[in-house]
């Protein structure tokens, strides 16, 4: 599935229709610091084991997400293509 480079739609900022760079969404490596992480280093300490199971439902596909950035203030807006998908998103060259 493709996505064009530069994209015309309103910026919630700028209150108007502006010209919106696209970008893929990247997600960030999780921090050592969320409680969920400290709480399962906690637990797995000693004579413990496992925190929880695996999860047995399988996603069939994740959501492809957007970043559209504002050429006029740089205020990023994100978008949501077609929900749950197989195909992945790529910016048109």
């Amino acid at each position: 599935m493709e996505a064009p480079k530069q994209i015309r739609v309103y910026c919630p900022k700028c209150r108007k229709h502006t010209i919106h760079l696209s970008s893929l969404y990247t997600s960030r490596p999780a921090s050592g610091l969320s409680i969920g992480t400290r709480r399962a280093v906690r637990k797995r300490t000693g004579y413990q084991g496992k925190v929880k199971g695996k999860a047995t439902v399988i996603k069939l596909g994740k959501r492809q997400k957007l970043m559209l950035k504002c050429s006029e203030c740089g205020y990023i807006v994100e978008r949501v293509y077609g929900g749950r998908t197989k195909k992945k998103l790529e910016i048109a060259r």
